[in-house]
């Protein structure tokens, strides 16, 4: 009975030289195992290497894909929070002819307050707020637990003012009116 390497050569899928070039690794490769030296690796060999090289370079790119959907969705879900928060909290009812103006974005805004609300905006009671182009007047408090998840959102949040009189101030009985407008 032929060999296989003889029934190829017969039918014609192999030339000489190729079954020669087969032989010699063959004998290469029986030499080296008995000699105890480290076999070449095969092709199957570097083609499970790739494969394993691909599936991890592929394994870390999903995993930074899905770290940067994750933070997206984190974001998402700050920004709802932030909303209801402002939206719940919102003070209504201080539309007004007086104008207090603020910056959104780079540019100066009016908002119409009442007087009342204009003296609370001062003195650091009240806080605006901007978020999505929409304007919000919330509590101090509530402009403080705004600011731990997003202290961007807050527009003007004045520092409580606390007037300390001098002791030696010839002035001190005559009050200087906060509402003069000049």
């Amino acid at each position: 009975m032929a060999s296989l390497q003889e029934q190829l050569l017969k039918a014609g899928l192999t030339t000489k030289q190729k079954a020669r070039q087969a032989n010699t690794d063959k004998r290469k490769k029986n030499k080296q195992k008995r000699s105890g030296a480290k076999v070449e690796t095969s092709i199957e060999e570097q083609v499970k290497d790739n494969v394993n090289a691909a599936k991890l370079e592929k394994q870390q790119k999903d995993q930074a894909l899905n770290a940067a959907k994750q933070q997206a969705l984190a974001e998402k879900e700050a920004n709802l929070r932030i909303k209801q928060i402002l939206e719940h909290h919102q003070i209504t009812g201080i539309e007004g002819e007086t104008v207090y103006n603020y910056t959104f974005e780079n540019k100066v805004k009016k908002l119409y307050v009442d007087d009342k609300t204009l003296q609370a905006l001062t003195n650091g009671r009240l806080a605006v707020c901007g978020l999505e182009q929409q304007v919000y007047v919330v509590t101090r408090e509530t402009a403080d637990k705004v600011a731990e998840l997003a202290p961007s959102v807050i527009l003007v949040k004045n520092d409580r003012v606390e007037e300390q009189m001098d002791e030696d101030d010839p002035y001190a009985e005559f009050q200087i009116p906060d509402d003069l407008m000049w």
